[in-house]
C-alpha cells in the first residue's frame, strides 16, 4: 500500500519547546527531506538547558508505551536515532526499542548522536557515570555524530581543545571499530574555521574532512541540526561524504542567517529561514 512507501525514522530525544534543538529541529528537517519523524520524547523541557533557568519533565515512565502501542500498529522504521538520554534506564530503553523494531535478524539504520556536553564539559544533567554508560551504544551504531567533547568521553580519551589531527583520527577509528560505523566528529575549531573529521569504512577514501568558516559564537542545537541532515540522507541513500558536506553547509547557512537577523545564540539556528536549502 502506498502509505508504506514513505520512510519513517524513530527519533529518541528530548523535546524543548523553546530554543530550537533536539526534536524541535529533527521534525522539520526530516520532514523537509521527505522522511516521517516519529518522535519518542525522553524529556520535555520548557526551554533547553542553555538558558539560565528551565523546567522539565522526565519522560522515562512513559517511554515503554511507545514500544507497546507502535508494535500494535505494526510500525516499521528505516532508521532509529538516539539523542539526549537522561538516565541509565533510558539507555536500557534504547536496547528494548531496537530489539522490538528489528527486521528479522537485522536492525534498521541506527544513528547515535550522543548529546552529552561541549567545550570539554558535560551538560548539567549528565553525571560522569551516565556519560560513560553511553559507550554501550557504540557497538550497535551505524552512524555516530559526536562533537569532540562527546567523542573523547565515548573513546575514554582525555579532552584537549588543542588536540592534533592524528589524535582525532585515532578517536574516529576507535569509535568506528566495534560496528564499522560511519563517524563524524563535528565542529572542531581550527583557526577561524570549523572542521568536521569523518570516517567511512565502506568508502575507498576512509578518512576525509569538511570545513566551513566559523561565523559568530557557538549556537545551541547546531549539532542536532547537523545530525538530522545526516540521518535523513542515510535513509535516502546519499553517500556519507556528500551528506557531511551538505550538513556542514546547511548549518553554516543557518548560522549566517541567524547572525544577520541578530537572533540570540541561546535561541539556536533560524532553520525556518533556510529549510528550502534541503528541498
Amino acid at each position: 500500500m502506498s502509505h508504506n512507501r514513505q520512510h519513517k525514522a524513530a527519533v529518541i530525544n528530548d523535546f524543548a519547546s523553546f530554543g530550537r534543538c533536539s526534536l524541535a529541529v529533527a521534525i522539520p528537517i526530516l520532514s523537509a527531506m521527505k522522511v516521517q519523524c516519529c518522535a519518542v520524547p525522553t524529556a520535555i523541557f520548557t526551554n533547553h538547558t542553555g538558558f539560565p533557568s528551565f523546567s522539565w519533565t522526565d519522560y522515562t515512565a512513559h517511554m515503554d508505551d511507545y514500544i507497546r502501542e507502535w508494535k500494535r500498529l505494526d510500525l516499521r522504521f528505516s532508521a532509529i536515532q538516539t539523542g539526549f538520554l537522561g538516565s541509565k534506564e533510558q539507555i536500557d530503553f534504547v536496547f528494548r526499542f531496537l530489539e522490538a523494531f528489528r527486521k528479522g535478524d537485522k536492525l534498521p539504520i541506527v544513528a547515535v548522536d550522543p548529546v552529552m556536553g561541549d567545550s570539554g564539559r558535560l551538560y548539567s544533567t549528565y553525571s560522569r557515570e551516565l556519560a560513560e554508560g553511553m559507550r554501550r551504544l557504540i557497538p550497535v551504531a551505524d552512524i555516530l555524530t559526536p562533537n569532540l567533547t562527546e567523542a573523547c568521553v565515548l573513546a575514554a580519551v582525555e579532552y584537549d581543545s588543542a588536540m592534533d589531527d592524528g589524535a582525532i583520527w585515532e578517536i574516529c577509528e576507535k569509535l568506528s571499530a566495534p560496528n564499522n560505523a560511519k563517524v563524524v566528529i563535528t565542529g572542531v575549531e581550527r583557526g577561524g574555521r570549523l572542521v568536521n573529521f569523518a570516517l567511512d569504512p565502506s568508502a575507498g577514501e576512509r578518512r576525509f574532512t569538511c570545513e566551513e568558516e566559523k561565523i559568530g559564537g557557538d549556537r545551541s542545537g547546531a549539532g542536532d541540526v547537523f545530525s538530522s541532515v545526516i540521518l535523513a540522507d542515510a535513509i535516502n541513500g546519499v553517500a556519507f561524504g556528500e551528506s557531511v558536506a551538505k550538513a556542514a553547509r546547511f548549518v553554516a547557512h543557518a548560522v549566517e542567517r541567524s547572525e544577520a537577523l541578530q537572533i540570540p545564540r541561546t535561541d539556536g539556528l533560524a532553520i525556518e529561514e533556510v529549510l528550502s536549502d534541503l528541498l
